[in-house]
């Protein structure tokens, strides 16, 4: 049997060397980029003339296809290899995620794969982000700041 300091020992040793300066830049560079990228289409939105909640919708689901169509393609891992956390914060990770589930599941049917894998990520989203809704609704219902 293996202890957990040898173990531990072992995995760092097999573990790829990463240089974190360079990971933290790329990181901020390219998580920066996507949230950019997100500010330039809420501007463009809110000139084409949506109102300041119909342009922040309309950024959101641009971002959302976006990174589920890169996901499809398979070029949203490739900018992830690069960019680390930086593709994991913007909404587009969270669409990356839920996508990849499901392109994963694709041959085990549109039912049983595709229709339960795509909740192994939402579904835990859904519970606590409802969950917290709640919580937070009570709070404010009984301080009296609602």
């Amino acid at each position: 049997m293996i202890s957990q300091q040898e173990y531990s020992r072992m995995a760092e040793a097999a573990a790829p060397v990463s240089d974190k300066k360079t990971d933290t830049l790329k990181a901020f560079l390219i998580g920066g980029a996507i949230c950019s990228a997100g500010q330039v289409l809420f501007a463009v939105f809110s000139m084409l003339g949506a109102g300041k909640e119909n342009a922040a919708a309309w950024t959101s689901v641009v971002l959302i296809l976006t990174g589920a169509l890169a996901t499809g393609f398979g070029w949203y891992s490739a900018l992830a290899k690069h960019g680390g956390a930086g593709t994991l914060i913007p909404i587009t990770g969270f669409s990356n995620a839920v996508c990849s589930a499901a392109v994963e599941a694709q041959s085990e049917g549109l039912i049983f794969g595709v229709g339960t894998k795509i909740f192994t990520i939402a579904g835990p989203v859904i519970l606590y982000g409802t969950a917290a809704s709640v919580i937070y609704g009570l709070i404010y219902y009984l301080t009296g700041l609602v």
